[in-house]
């Protein structure tokens, strides 16, 4: 029996999960969940780290129950850093991506580099929340903290440095940074010099599986547990959601449904021309070095966000309650890009969803149901886009989505995104990060022999569901004016 212990840091909750491989399944046991509550303070908004790595601690004192612990991984949101200075300690609280600092940071930085040259380089979707822009944000408004910086730390290295890992930047969220070279695997010194960041903040890069350390001696007298290996698995979620799909085909579709949806494929090698340019597709590295094409979409965020928006207004609605009336709205009265700029930050996003329907000139929506249906029809609809765009990047055609992650439970979803699409889903696993997380433990430990065999292993130890599409020339009828109005 193989035993590992996988901390999944999401963007709203964490999780502690045990895996358990008998050799035929993996049993994951969730032994401890908490939320992640980001704190605003003096205009700035912070993950709050210290109490986070505080859960990290509850996790490893409630896994001494279950026995010896081989080894823990951590992966997380990407994009955002910690700063360490000489001596090793942090300098600051992290700062969440969806804090304003990068406001206007892509254009600063055409000063310096073009949009088109640093798509070329990095191969990653141009966005304000990437790390690239977020550093640029920090030369412009505090040089005096970067001085004082020795080393910029991802979020999963972070945290594993203060467990007794060495400070490195695992591969697969290193590519999340735009500061990273798609071809060569390596930061881009070009990108670097260019934005003038100081070359040594970035630590030497490791492939996702790496034994990076040994849970520190410290800790383990103050928890009174015995030492781990600490591993670099992805430490990118979205690359631990694609080792888990349950995929037996080489070449194959996948949708990790989360806070964010990441609708993409996995290739041997990067895919940078005119048209993934135009199209603004990212190329990010996974497990065994391979490159996950994808869109960043925004996903689930619009659901939760309402559904926060509405408790604030005195209305508490499970989401469960939220499916039902959706399912209850009549269908295809109003659609929105879920990509529109005014959704990505916190709070009225119905009221934004109103806006935006009388903005473009269509039905706006007169009860929270139907607010619900346009979220649901709006994401199948942007998933239709995305995986068209990719199949005229790549010139390849894909029969079947696999959808995985915690947007799987909601049934509704899969199957408006199976007739939206028109192809076959297979849903599962729901716990897609942890599964692939502890999949890159249970390899680098030599317990399982290649990703192949992971996929296979995961396929059988979590029950799937297929959905087949429907009402096709409704769907391909309401994608038509879903075009007409997100191109206004």
């Amino acid at each position: 029996m193989n035993r590992v212990l996988a901390i999944d840091f999401g963007a709203s909750s964490g999780r502690a999960i045990i895996g358990e491989y008998d050799g035929d399944k993996i049993k994951l046991t969730e032994i401890h969940r908490f939320s992640n509550d980001p704190v605003n303070l003096g205009g700035t908004m912070y993950w709050d780290f210290l109490r986070l790595f505080h859960e990290i601690k509850q996790s490893l004192i409630k896994s001494k129950e279950y026995g010896r612990i081989d080894s823990l991984a951590i992966d997380t949101w990407g994009v955002d850093f910690g700063l360490i200075d000489k001596k090793g300690k942090l300098l600051e609280n992290p700062v969440h991506y969806r804090d304003s600092r990068t406001n206007g940071m892509v254009a600063a930085s055409g000063e310096f580099i073009s949009a088109e040259r640093l798509y070329q380089l990095t191969g990653v979707q141009i966005m304000e929340i990437n790390t690239a822009f977020q550093l640029l944000s920090l030369l412009k408004k505090r040089k005096e903290l970067l001085k004082r910086a020795d080393k910029l730390l991802m979020m999963p290295d972070l945290f594993a440095y203060f467990l007794g890992g060495k400070k490195v930047a695992e591969m697969s969220i290193a590519s999340t940074t735009q500061l990273f070279e798609a071809e060569c695997k390596e930061w881009s010194d070009e990108c670097i010099n260019y934005l003038g960041i100081e070359r040594h903040l970035f630590p030497e890069i490791v492939n996702s599986g790496t034994v990076i350390g040994t849970l520190s001696q410290e800790i383990c007298d103050e928890l009174d547990i015995e030492p781990m290996k600490i591993i670099a698995a992805c430490g990118h979620d979205t690359q631990c959601a694609m080792v888990s799909v349950p995929a037996k085909e080489k070449d194959f579709a996948f949708l990790s449904c989360g806070t964010w949806s990441l609708l993409g494929i996995e290739l041997d090698s990067p895919v940078i021309n005119e048209e993934s340019a135009r199209l603004n597709v990212s190329n990010e590295t996974g497990y065994g070095r391979k490159t996950s094409f994808l869109k960043n979409i925004i996903g689930l965020w619009l659901i939760q966000e309402s559904r926060r928006q509405w408790k604030r207004e005195g209305k508490e609605y499970s989401f469960m309650e939220l499916e039902e009336m959706a399912k209850k709205a009549q269908p295809f009265r109003c659609f929105i890009n879920p990509d529109a700029p005014e959704f990505t930050p916190a709070g009225d996003i119905p009221g934004r969803i109103k806006a935006y329907c009388e903005k473009t000139k269509q039905y706006v929506p007169q009860n929270d149901g139907e607010v619900m249906r346009c979220i649901y029809e709006s994401l199948a609809l942007k998933y239709r886009q995305s995986i068209e765009e990719l199949e005229a990047c790549t010139k390849k055609s894909f029969a079947t989505l696999y959808m995985v992650g915690g947007g799987t439970k909601d049934r509704f979803l899969s199957q408006l995104t199976a007739c939206a699409i028109n192809r076959r889903v297979c849903a599962g696993p729901i716990e897609a990060t942890s599964f692939g997380n502890i999949a890159v433990q249970l390899m680098s430990v030599g317990a399982v022999e290649s990703i192949e065999k992971a996929r296979e292993i995961i396929a059988r130890s979590e029950e799937l569901y297929e959905f087949a599409p429907c009402d096709t020339e409704l769907w391909d009828k309401a994608y038509s004016d879903y075009i007409k109005v997100t191109k206004q």
